[in-house]
């Protein structure tokens, strides 16, 4: 259901503007706590962007599926037996039923609620008990189509009629993490995390290095943080961080760790033979769910078993302590003590940056009529 505009009334214009980092204040911090905002970024963000389900190593077979949530849409990609992938709304026609709860593979899709079944191309197949309704004709009821994408191997469904295509929200980054070629990564395992605050406030924390040598004392063994830079294109930003050369979990010692987060959700990080994605999926007001993906060069061998796990424990730690800090941060957002704050020049043009395509975001939403 589409949030009445009129109810966003109240928002100042001061509030959407554009202002020069060094002079910029945060975004107001009823943003974050308000369910109204919750309801508006459901449309205006998230019915309208590119979201991340996983990898094509994960759906290479007929019948291979995947499931997501989408603006609170339950969404289903599925390998057809003519070999397209395919996005659906996870809803069978009849009366709203999963056609799959899990990430899996089958013959065809079947109704976990009453049996309705369907081809893996969406097509209503078997209809049981039906044979006395009047007017119906199965080919009127097969599944609804989701647009879908793909760039780099890794996979997205957008809920928007006409979306801009997915490689546009990535312009320059192939080129930029070579040799690392994504496409040839394979998927290991996935891991998530729910988290006490906005999904905002987790993307936040992520697009900045101010909090890591109080928050992360150990990566700052991992890269150098003098080093540490920021960089912001059209619709992500970059950090980037030398590595220090120091022993660390993931036994590489030269390069760059790269941090990208991809408006409005979807971040990658990227070491060499590694990739970690993260997706940030809202629960409400104040919860949000993380899903941690993780991709490799080598799964199989003994050794790159070994630094999976180690990867894995490493990452649990750094996640943990961003837990922590990300639901304290929410607890103060509501508080009477805060609306807004400033922004460090030095280190907070990723969060700057990413504020700013969320006015853009509420701009254009506010001005439909």
């Amino acid at each position: 259901m589409t949030p009445d505009r009129a109810a966003f009334a109240d928002i100042s214009p001061r509030d959407l503007d554009t202002v020069p980092l060094e002079r910029s204040e945060t975004i107001p911090s009823a943003w974050y706590t308000d369910p109204r905002f919750d309801a508006l970024e459901r449309d205006a963000v998230f019915a309208r962007s590119w979201q991340h389900v996983g990898h094509l190593s994960q759906v290479p077979n007929a019948g291979d599926h995947l499931i997501t949530t989408v603006a609170g849409n339950p969404v289903i990609v599925v390998r057809g037996k003519d070999g397209v992938l395919r996005a659906f709304y996870n809803v069978c026609r009849h009366r709203g039923g999963p056609l799959a709860m899990k990430d899996g593979t089958c013959d065809m899709l079947q109704c976990k609620y009453h049996g309705w079944t369907y081809q893996l191309d969406g097509m209503l197949r078997g209809v049981p008990h039906f044979n006395r309704v009047e007017l119906f004709d199965k080919k009127d009821y097969g599944l609804i189509p989701l647009k879908l994408d793909a760039w780099e191997g890794l996979v997205f469904v957008s809920l928007a009629e006409q979306p801009r295509p997915v490689a546009e929200n990535f312009t320059g980054a192939a080129e930029r993490i070579l040799p690392t070629k994504l496409g040839e990564l394979k998927f290991a395992q996935r891991v998530d995390y729910e988290v006490r605050c906005n999904w905002k406030v987790y993307v936040d924390n992520f697009l900045e290095g101010y909090h890591v040598p109080y928050v992360h004392p150990e990566l700052v063994k991992l890269y150098d943080y003098q080093s540490y830079v920021t960089e912001t294109y059209d619709w992500y930003s970059l950090q980037v961080g030398p590595l220090s050369g120091n022993d660390n979990v993931y036994g590489v010692k030269e390069g760059e760790a790269l941090y990208y987060c991809v408006f409005p959700n979807f971040m990658l990080n990227i070491l060499p033979g590694r990739l970690q994605t993260n997706l940030v999926v809202p629960m409400g007001p104040d919860r949000c769910r993380v899903e941690f993906r993780y991709y490799y060069a080598d799964v199989t061998s003994a050794r790159a078993k070994q630094l999976i796990a180690d990867d894995h424990d490493y990452s649990e730690k750094v996640q943990r302590e961003d837990i922590e800090i990300c639901e304290r941060v929410q607890e103060g957002l509501a508080s009477r003590a805060y609306d807004r704050g400033r922004f460090s020049v030095a280190f907070e043009s990723g969060v700057y940056h990413f504020q700013q395509l969320l006015k853009q975001t509420y701009r254009a939403w506010l001005a439909e009529r």
